[in-house]
């Protein structure tokens, strides 16, 4: 019996030890959401009459500042940043304005997202401290939206701004001077709001500010504009569309690349034969021969030039009302000399034409010395077409599927500009079947006008295929790559075949792109029928249907 005893009070003691020695985890409750709260703030928001120079703002916790720079919109602008502290966790923020501020004005401080709970970072979404100078707070508002001209998504952290149209207006004010009200789109949205507004009229801009400077530098700023006044109070919602202008030529002075070339670096647009300035190459008085070609991804020119003996050369620049001259030496360096690459290789898609790029300029092809083959060894006819201008010679000719060619390029066939000849060249090709590749047709609707350039890029936005129509509604794109396509119209109104960006001073807008809503499907033996409604932003469904007996196309 005393043992049992023993025994089982042992066992109690183990059970009592064992409960003591057992902890609770800590869980620390449920997670603080819950955004700051501004208790009081010293003047009270929205006070009218302000004289002072120092604002401070008391939280009901402890708060921090997140990408203030970004996020504070002062409205209107002020030429000297307020000092906002501290930088550390506090309850109490101060605002000291150290500009001196006009009178019988209302201001704003729109905070963002800027200022965050201590602990979980919860923002104090869109806190705005407002206060007048005057007698009265403004209240009048406007409300619009902003897109990219050409891209599919416009930027985040666009500046949209009101200038006031009053005797001292002039269409240069926005490289020059700050605007009366300013407001941010922010970093996710794609609309502006201007409050606490006057009445007036007023000029409407959306600027993506690089420098953050409330002033346009179209060297690196994208603009927007609305082409009538705006005039306070109103009911429109405008749309501004941001594009990069198209810088006017402005060149720099020559470096020497080689024995027989010079670059010409160039700052705006050399697309077209319009837009190449006149170049003069001379040795003091003597005009000399030369040929000018586009550097290769690059924003320079090259100036190609024969023998020369003259330590010393002029280089005469001159397109419209700009014009300038150079003067630099001339060394004796290696020379350039004729090499021949292919941009494919072994692959080629039915919808490219071969190219090749040559090193130096080429001045003569001997179509009669170049033989094209196919693995039948039977001859295809073929023609040529060199792009002088980038070097780069181009072949056409009738591809079939799964189909095997064979390029020979005799010795002679290609002279370049110092009248080297080139050797003999080889080049294999060959092409898929049909059904590798899909079909994508596109039925417009809703067309304002003609002509229409109709792309598909890639969701880099890289053109992967061009159509440029001119009546035709029905736009077909053959055996192209299986992918993600983004589609896209251009109302080509100067008819060039290209897009063209705008131009704030001339008050041109850029040419409208319109997108499709959806990415578009195309998938290897697939046909996919698409409609385009070019007025409604409604996505029809795709119809696809797949077609295993379709027949080639070439």
């Amino acid at each position: 019996m005393l043992k049992n005893n023993l025994k089982y009070t042992f066992l109690l003691l183990l059970f009592i030890i064992a409960s003591c020695a057992k902890r609770g985890s800590i869980t620390g409750g449920l997670k603080d959401t819950i955004a700051p709260v501004l208790k009081m703030s010293f003047p009270e928001n929205f006070s009218t009459n302000f004289k002072g120079d120092q604002i401070k703002l008391v939280f009901d916790e402890n708060v921090k500042l997140k990408n203030l720079n970004k996020q504070l919109i002062i409205s209107p602008p002020m030429k000297n940043e307020p000092l906002v502290l501290p930088t550390t966790a506090t309850k109490t923020i101060t605002i000291k304005i150290k500009d001196t501020l006009q009178p019988n004005t209302t201001y704003s401080f729109n905070f963002g997202q800027s200022i965050a709970d201590n602990n979980e970072g919860n923002p104090y979404n869109q806190f705005k401290y407002v206060f007048s100078t005057g007698d009265f707070i403004d209240s009048l508002k406007l409300s619009g939206t902003v897109k990219s001209a050409y891209d599919k998504e416009v930027e985040s952290f666009v500046s949209v701004m009101l200038y006031d149209i009053n005797n001292d207006f002039n269409d240069s004010i926005v490289y020059n001077e700050t605007p009366r009200y300013v407001t941010n789109t922010l970093d996710s949205l794609k609309t502006f709001n201007f409050e606490n507004l006057k009445a007036g009229k007023y000029l409407l801009v959306g600027i993506k500010d690089v420098n953050s400077n409330n002033k346009y530098n179209p060297k690196q700023d994208k603009i927007g504009f609305h082409k009538e006044i705006i005039t306070i109070p109103t009911d429109s919602t405008p749309e501004l569309s941001l594009f990069k202008e198209e810088l006017p030529l402005k060149t720099f002075k020559p470096s020497q690349a080689s024995g027989n070339r010079f670059l010409l670096g160039y700052e705006g647009t050399i697309n077209s034969n319009e837009a190449r300035p006149e170049i003069i190459l001379s040795d003091k008085n003597n005009a000399l021969v030369h040929l000018v070609t586009k550097l290769p991804k690059k924003d320079s020119l090259q100036i190609w030039y024969k023998q020369i003996k003259a330590d010393s050369l002029n280089l005469a620049v001159a397109k419209g009302y700009y014009k300038v001259k150079y003067t630099f030496k001339n060394k004796d360096q290696k020379k350039d000399t004729l090499m021949i690459s292919a941009i494919q290789n072994n692959d080629i898609k039915f919808r490219d034409r071969f190219t090749l790029e040559s090193a130096t300029p080429l001045i003569a092809i001997d179509n009669s010395k170049i033989n094209l083959v196919n693995k039948a060894k039977a001859k295809v006819p073929f023609t040529t077409e060199y792009d002088e201008f980038n070097q780069k010679l181009y072949f056409d000719f009738n591809k079939e599927p799964q189909e095997n060619y064979s390029f020979t390029i005799l010795p002679g066939a290609l002279n370049d500009y110092y009248e080297k000849l080139n050797d003999t060249l080889s080049y294999k090709l060959s092409t898929k079947s049909t059904s590798d590749y899909g079909n994508l047709t596109v039925l417009l609707e809703n067309i304002k006008q003609f002509p229409v350039i109709i792309e598909l890029t890639d969701t880099k936005g890289d053109v992967m295929a061009s159509e440029y129509t001119e009546e035709n509604k029905t736009v077909n794109f053959n055996l192209i790559d299986p992918a993600m396509y983004i589609l896209r119209a251009i109302y080509d109104g100067n008819k060039n075949k290209q897009w063209d960006s705008g131009n704030y001073l001339k008050k041109r807008q850029a040419e409208e792109v319109i997108y499709f809503s959806k990415e578009i499907d195309v998938r290897a033996n697939w046909d996919v029928n698409q409609i385009f409604d070019l007025s409604l932003p409604y996505l029809p469904e795709i119809k696809k249907k797949e077609d295993k007996k379709r027949k080639s196309t070439f």
